[in-house]
């Protein structure tokens, strides 16, 4: 049987195609710090390119990189300890409310499910215990039992102390390098390809920049609306709540889902009444809908035109494949090979397989 010129091209696009996707199957786990440090790269890239011009050569860009990249860690940084003040505030009260909110809970719920010939009694006595148990330990004991974890999952910690310090050398040699990493890249490509891959590098750069740029403007926006709203309620820890919704919405849906669990929490425990779920339910609702309904498909904008099931599914496929790290990726990778399934798709539209008429 012989093979035509365009089947052996295709046979062997197929072939790298499968050996590549095989590589990054088996070197996984070393290539995620390098796969992370490559995406901040490029979303940091235009900014260290715009120091870079302001300076007219006066300043280094060793300089602009370091600038750019200490900006980028301190903002991680205070996402993070956002959780700090949630934490000490709440854990105290946690603490004494708990018990009392056992004790209400019992003494209406119970009641109301004998109607209905169920009964049920909570246990006010073990739930006290339990939490004095888990709240009332001191510092000694929990290092003692940070330790032994980390003695028991050592692997673990090593990997991620590992990639914390990973992270940031490698992006900071690609900030440095980041063109002559794209020339080199762009050598591998033969020259007859090199047209359409320049175009579709073009059409993925703009879809690209177009969703960094709208979701940074989407969690600005949504960590004023969280803050404002919860503080009209009067929640004392309105702002941290509010802010680190807001800007924890670049991981779709768990960052949301975490902001909520916070502030459903934080209004339990302050409020102990059905005020706390009215507060959440308005302002959460409310910023659902907005945010879902109006700022992502103006300011991310219908160019990308990821279905929500679609998104579903590219953030537990990608999940499952690299993990966490999988799930920050997902929606700029979706966007990627979303420009690839439409070129697919008008190529076979123009094609003869889809315009031939029956036999």
């Amino acid at each position: 049987m012989q093979f035509t010129t365009a089947q052996k091209r295709a046979a062997a696009w197929c072939l790298i195609a499968g050996l590549v996707v095989l590589a990054l199957w088996l070197l996984g786990p070393v290539l995620t710090p390098f796969v992370v440090a490559a995406v901040l790269a490029y979303a940091l890239t235009p900014l260290v390119n715009r120091l870079d011009d302001m300076g007219k050569g006066r300043l280094p860009r060793v300089v602009a990189v370091v600038i750019v990249e200490f900006l980028f860690i301190v903002v991680l940084l205070s996402l993070f300890l956002l959780i700090v003040p949630i934490m000490a505030k709440e854990l105290p009260v946690l603490r004494e409310q708990v018990p009392l909110l056992a004790d209400r809970l019992n003494s209406s719920l119970s009641p109301w499910l004998a109607q209905f010939g169920i009964h049920v009694a909570l246990d006010v006595g073990s739930i006290k215990a339990f939490v004095l148990k888990y709240l009332n330990a001191n510092f000694e004991d929990l290092f003692g039992s940070l330790m032994s974890s980390l003695k028991l999952g050592g692997s673990v910690a090593l990997a991620v102390v590992g990639n914390a310090v990973l992270i940031p050398v490698a992006l900071f040699y690609l900030l440095m390098d980041w063109d002559k990493f794209v020339a080199r890249v762009l050598e591998l490509v033969p020259p007859h390809l090199r047209g359409g891959f320049d175009s579709f590098t073009e059409e993925a750069d703009a879809v690209l920049g177009q969703y960094l740029r709208g979701q940074l403007l989407v969690m600005l926006i949504m960590a004023v609306f969280y803050a404002v709203g919860l503080a009209l309620f009067g929640l004392d820890l309105a702002v941290p709540i509010g802010v680190f919704t807001g800007l924890a919405m670049f991981i779709p849906y768990l960052g949301f889902g975490l902001g909520l669990l916070l502030a459903v929490l934080a209004g339990l425990l302050e409020f102990a009444s059905l005020k706390a779920l009215v507060m959440v339910a308005v302002v959460y609702g409310v910023g659902q809908l907005l945010e879902s309904l109006y700022l992502t498909p103006r300011l991310v904008g219908e160019r990308i035109g990821l279905h929500p099931l679609a998104v579903i599914f590219a953030l537990l496929a990608f999940g499952q494949i690299f993990g966490f790290v999988g799930v920050l990726v997902a929606l700029p990778a979706s966007a990627v090979l979303l420009v690839g399934i439409r070129r697919l798709k008008a190529s076979y539209m123009g094609s003869r397989l889809y315009q031939a008429g029956p036999g």
